[in-house]
């Protein structure tokens, strides 16, 4: 069976919609006005349906039209990851990889997989950003990143499980907290929390519990040097402040209940099946980085 709509013609129904108007849709595409027209008369002919109805001088998408506009734009990226997956795979190796990883998957194992990536492809570049709570998962659905350690997958993507992290409650020594024996939520909203920022545009509170009194932090390691300084308390990955627990710096809050918490990593590919030789080693170091945390490069 022949196909009766090209991709040009369903990016011109996309970039219509996107941009606005058959004009803006033109500009955007480097083609007249009357090609887009065409095309997505083209569209309607072919199927039988109206894409779109005029409300003044703008077009609106109609009930199927918009289920046609949502249906092309997977369309339209399921193509271009193939023609990408062709292109890697005649170029070997991506020049270009970017990974996206929560500020919670372990500095020390994630930079364990970059060296295992440059010892075996030592020209691809690599962009490495580390992300806080929504951070990861906007990288994702913005294809900000090719490979991504996130906390949460979205819909449309699979994840393979990385690693279970612990939070636990912790103050330094001298803190008011623990001089009052079994604490409860209540005792700890009378003080201060110190909480990391999310560094995507959702700006999510994980763990807050509405104290009046909160500081909010950009960066894991301010904050630690916050909660030694005794300026607060906070539920802190246990990889972030192990060292300073043995050390005694930093103690484990008395608390009757939810003293412990606990989050998962997962690793995701944008381009999924289709990801690129570069990204597939990539996350298979990042998943043996977790298998043998201890490993040093």
């Amino acid at each position: 069976m022949s196909t009766k709509i090209s991709l040009d013609q369903w990016q011109a129904l996309i970039a219509v919609v996107d941009e606005g108007g058959y004009a803006a849709a033109a500009e955007a595409l480097g083609k007249s006005q009357s090609a887009i027209s065409y095309a997505v008369q083209k569209i309607e002919t072919e199927l039988g349906i109206r894409a779109f109805t005029l409300e003044g001088r703008r077009a609106k998408l109609t009930e199927t039209g918009d289920m046609l506009y949502r249906q092309a734009k997977l369309l339209l990226e399921e193509a271009g990851r193939i023609e990408n997956s062709a292109i890697q795979s005649s170029h070997g190796w991506e020049p270009l990889v970017r990974l996206a990883a929560d500020a919670l998957f372990p500095r020390q194992q994630a930079l364990c997989a970059l060296v295992t990536l440059a010892e075996e492809s030592p020209l691809t570049r690599v962009e490495f950003q580390e992300t806080v709570l929504s951070g990861s998962e906007e990288a994702l659905l913005r294809h900000e990143a090719d490979v991504v350690v996130t906390g949460r997958v979205p819909p449309g993507f699979m994840g393979d499980h990385l690693m279970r992290v612990r939070f636990i409650a912790v103050a330094a020594p001298g803190h008011p907290l623990h001089q009052k024996g079994e604490l409860s939520l209540e005792d700890l909203r009378a003080h201060r929390q110190l909480v990391i920022r999310d560094s995507g545009k959702r700006r999510l509170d994980s763990g807050w519990l509405g104290a009046e009194q909160r500081w909010t932090f950009s960066y894991g390691g301010s904050r630690r040097e916050a909660l030694l300084r005794g300026l607060g308390f906070a539920w802190a990955p246990e990889t972030e402040v192990d060292g300073d627990l043995e050390a005694g710096t930093l103690q484990p809050l008395p608390l009757k209940e939810g003293g412990e918490r606990y989050g998962d990593l997962y690793l995701v590919y944008a381009d999924g099946q289709y990801a690129g030789r570069a990204a597939r080693f990539l996350g298979d170091s990042l998943k043996a980085s977790c298998r043998n945390p201890n490993t040093d490069h």
